[in-house]
């Protein structure tokens, strides 16, 4: 196949804390080229590869981060990236002295750390290339130590872990030549990415870098078609006639059109030659301010909004009801739980969540006695025939239950919040973060379990442990995974999950099951490397996070989810429209005019009534 594509590898430097610390700029990025001399950053300039924490004896972990990423082909055709790992902010790693970190890749989209290849070197590396020989048949990695001298060694199997082949001192005319070489093609791609330190670039087959830049770019609309010819009898049978909105990628989405039928005559046949402007709702954000953790769902023909109320310090939830999601954005607000409504029931009333099990509705969220130590998960039910507004009508929260009776967490020790709750093959499943305080701090790790779909506040299984902080941008002041939330299509099942602190440095992780998986089996979950939503994804939106999903009226699915419009600004709801990508993932930051270019909205048909 003609290599005609090409991608270089990058680290970038370190910008303020809050805005790209080292934990962010230490991994490796991606940039794309048709030419090998222009290229563009990927992934809205960020990371795409992280080196994975170290686990101590005690459950804690160590964040480490990795410098001087070289990017070269395996032997099978697949890619390899040896990079030299380091501790969380470029400091050397003892753990890592004489000895080299390296990955894998079948597409340079998902890696997987095979880990740490040791070169029986007495320094720390402070440089290191990789290149395969197909006539000796083995790979040749050249290194720098602490005195900037060159080594290269030989080795067959880099899954072995374990160079067998004694270092070589390289002539340093040769070392020169790498110098003058690696000048030039730094030259040649110091283009206009933010803050680059680039490594090197490697040619790739079309298929494989067109399908790297539509999967690390955001897409955008290019065109409408809408049929020439609609045959109706009624403005109801126009209405729900909809067009394709298609993408730059090639995806599409259907969406319905508001008719201009002023003039029709429905009881006279004809053609009548007609335009129409391409629905789309709008929301500004914020359209909640003080409101995170939010989320709306649809409950017998109403939609509900509901979240986590910054304004009172979290004493309080509170409800909206609408016919539409649109209406949601001013709806009234009513009480439904304060935290003096029931004694053991405190402040701290966190990330209420709608779901629908069975015939019921019910409330997941999070409260407290009292004390922050004593957070824990409870679940509310609606009466039947009753009204979600109105406050009487929901039950006590009851606090979950693991399958022996017992509280989920112990109180004072460990914490449980988040909790979410999704129907897969016909069972009911749970997940929700988890942080054990004592007798050390853990971080929040986050778990799943099957529960009761009649008394959904009972587990029915042991938790499992689906992922922890372990990426850069998972431990970024925090140790946190935590928000969980499914979105399943007939593709995946998706679980988003938010990560790091709850400030500008929060952001969106993925997990992955194929149809038809046994979730409580971990190997059958997938993490992708990189966070699929961040600050810099949205220009003005910072610490995006804490996703929910609703489908509306017209099939559309719709994110609710929290970010601040400001670096020192408070935690407010947004709501924007979910996209699914080439290979069917979820595109978070499709912006407005992304959705719909304002040049296209307006289409013309010709409508029939016989």
């Amino acid at each position: 196949m003609k290599l005609n594509s090409y991608v270089l590898c990058y680290t970038r430097e370190p910008q303020e804390d809050a805005i790209y610390s080292g934990k962010l700029a230490l991994s490796m990025h991606l940039a794309y080229s048709e030419d090998g001399v222009n290229f563009e950053a990927l992934n809205h300039n960020s990371g795409v590869l992280f080196a994975k924490a170290t686990d101590n004896e005690n459950g804690t972990m160590n964040a480490k981060s990795l410098k001087r990423p070289y990017l070269f082909k395996m032997e099978d055709g697949s890619f390899g990236v040896l990079a030299i790992r380091t501790e969380a902010y470029g400091e050397d790693d003892t753990q890592s002295k004489g000895k080299v970190l390296f990955f894998t890749s079948d597409d340079l989209l998902q890696y997987r750390e095979i880990g740490l290849i040791n070169l029986h070197a007495d320094s720390f590396l402070k440089d290191v290339t990789c290149n395969y020989d197909e006539e000796q048949k083995v790979y040749t990695l050249c290194w720098c130590d602490e005195s900037a001298q060159w080594y290269k060694n030989d080795i067959a199997d880099l899954y072995s872990l374990d160079c067998k082949t004694k270092s070589i001192k390289t002539e340093a005319m040769i070392i020169e030549a790498m110098k003058i070489e690696a000048a030039v093609e730094i030259k040649k791609v110091v283009a206009d990415i933010e803050g680059i330190v680039p490594r090197n670039s490697i040619s790739i087959n079309e298929k494989i870098g067109g399908r790297l830049k539509l999967r690390l770019s955001t897409p955008f609309h290019v065109s409408i078609e809408a049929p020439m010819e609609i045959e109706a009898a009624s403005l109801r049978e126009l209405k729900s006639v909809k067009v394709k909105a298609i993408y730059n990628d090639g995806t599409t989405s259907f969406k319905t059109v508001d008719w201009n039928a002023a003039q029709v005559d429905w009881n006279k046949p004809g053609i009548y030659e007609i335009t129409g402007t391409v629905h789309q709702d709008h929301y500004e954000f914020p359209f909640a301010i003080n409101r995170a953790d939010p989320c709306a769902a649809k409950w017998k023909d109403k939609y509900y909004f509901i979240a986590t109320n910054d304004a009172d310090g979290n004493h309080t939830l509170y409800i909206r009801e609408a016919d539409s999601i649109p209406e949601l954005v001013n709806a009234k607000e009513e009480l439904i739980l304060d935290s003096s409504t029931y004694e053991g029931i405190g402040g701290l009333l966190w990330a209420p969540e709608f779901h629908v099990i069975g015939d019921d509705l019910y409330i997941f969220h999070a409260a407290t006695p009292g004390e922050f130590f004593h957070e824990e998960s409870h679940v509310m039910k609606l009466k039947r025939g009753g009204n979600p507004a109105c406050k009487e009508d929901w039950s006590r929260p009851l606090r979950v239950l693991k399958k022996d009776g017992s509280y989920l967490c112990e109180a004072g020790k460990t914490i449980s919040l988040d909790m979410t709750c999704f129907e897969w093959n016909k069972e009911y499943y749970v997940a929700w973060s988890e942080r054990q305080f004592v007798p050390v701090d853990l971080g929040a790790w986050v778990y799943l379990a099957k529960v009761d779909p009649t008394e959904p506040w009972k587990l029915i299984s042991d938790p499992v442990l689906l992922t922890k902080p372990d990426y850069g941008w998972a431990n970024n002041h925090t140790f946190v995974d935590e928000g969980p939330f499914a979105l399943i299509t007939d593709k995946k099942l998706f679980l988003t999950f938010s990560s790091a602190a709850v400030d500008t440095t929060y952001v969106v992780g993925l997990l992955t099951a194929e149809p038809g998986a046994d979730l409580l089996d971990v190997k059958n979950w997938t993490k992708v490397n990189y966070p699929l939503l961040t600050s810099r994804n949205v220009p003005g939106e910072y610490g995006p996070g804490h996703n929910s999903y609703v489908t509306d009226d017209d099939g559309l699915i719709w994110n609710a989810y929290h970010a601040r419009p400001g670096v020192d600004a408070p935690r407010c709801s947004g709501l924007r429209r979910v996209h699914f990508d080439i290979d069917g993932y979820p595109v978070l930051d499709l912006t407005q005019e992304r959705d719909l270019n304002p040049e296209l909205k307006i289409v013309t048909t010709k409508l029939i009534i016989k």
